[in-house]
């Protein structure tokens, strides 16, 4: 029986429902007790002591998985689609067979995304806490989405997924992705290099993969082109954005609000200055976890996990 780390905090919420399954592939899991992320130096005394790994948001950088194969490590497993916490190279260099899931959770994302986008619009979220807060009854004026045009950065998975369930709300939907050609068949997304036509954007939609090139990618300047009292919308990863840029342009007025489902620091600081903008929206990098693409996700990392130790 193999003995393998569990870090990912979804896969942890769940984790009874996956312990016969992984038995029955020759694993054993054990949970981390974690919330978010472990720390390297965590990391580094934990791991020597497992043949597997089920990776989450934690910091699997080359150091980690060194010491971790001075141990015996002998394969590992991102959980989910982002890899930008991994260093492949170094599991390459190191002989660690290593994956991730992809694909698993598209759909889901893109539900969180549309969340956002009616919630930012009409202020719904905002509502609800003055009603329960401050035993309030507010009616702020919203802003229709019909006619309006929505920006998605990546179409990928999620930002197709995103596209195809705003086909309903009669919206224009500008797309950029240097990786993919076409409008998978969606007549109603208009293809563009980044960052041409942004000033046209009543929301910008963040849902591309974190890499060298998309670091910082939403800064102070592209923030600028944006339409004035426009919207932001993040459901990809904190980076992707400089959060004192946007925040900056938040003070300002320049971008009316931001949902934000993720942060450059996680969780977020307790002194940020968006816990002073009631205005806006926050997640907790929460968009991939319902219970069926956790199952879905989970079971097939156990597989590829399995694969790779039973070699």
């Amino acid at each position: 029986m193999k003995k393998v780390l569990v870090t990912c905090p979804p896969m942890l919420g769940l984790f009874e429902e996956f312990v016969a399954p992984a038995r029955e592939l020759g694993l054993e899991l054990v949970p981390a007790k974690t919330t978010q992320v472990l720390s390297e130096q965590e990391l580094m005394e934990l791991l020597p002591s497992y043949d597997g790994w089920i990776i989450g948001d934690d910091p699997a950088t080359q150091q980690v998985f060194q010491a971790a194969k001075a141990g015996g490590l002998q394969a590992a497993v991102k959980w989910g689609v982002g890899v930008d916490n991994v260093d492949f190279t170094a599991c390459h260099e190191l002989g660690i067979p290593i994956d991730n899931t992809p694909q698993m959770f598209g759909g889901e994302v893109a539900d969180m995304a549309i969340a956002y986008i009616t919630g930012l619009a009409r202020q719904t979220y905002r509502i609800d806490r003055e009603i329960r807060q401050e035993n309030s009854w507010p009616k702020p004026a919203g802003m229709s989405l019909a006619g309006k045009t929505i920006a998605i950065v990546g179409y990928g998975d999620i930002g197709y997924q995103t596209a195809k369930r705003l086909m309903g709300f009669d919206v224009n939907v500008i797309a950029y992705d240097p990786g993919v050609e076409g409008n998978k068949g969606l007549d109603y997304v208009t293809r563009k290099p980044w960052p041409d036509n942004l000033e046209q954007a009543d929301m910008l939609v963040m849902t591309c993969s974190l890499n060298k090139h998309t670091q910082h990618m939403l800064n102070a300047e592209t923030l600028a082109a944006m339409k004035a009292g426009s919207y932001v919308i993040n459901v990809a990863r904190g980076p992707l954005i400089d959060e004192q840029a946007l925040i900056a342009s938040l003070q300002s007025g320049h971008i009316q609000a931001a949902a934000l489902d993720v942060f450059e620091v996680e969780p977020l600081p307790t002194n940020s200055p968006l816990r002073e903008m009631p205005q806006c929206i926050f997640g907790s990098h929460n968009g991939s976890n319902t219970v069926e693409a956790v199952k879905r996700a989970s079971h097939e990392a156990l597989k590829k996990l399995a694969r790779f130790l039973n070699e």
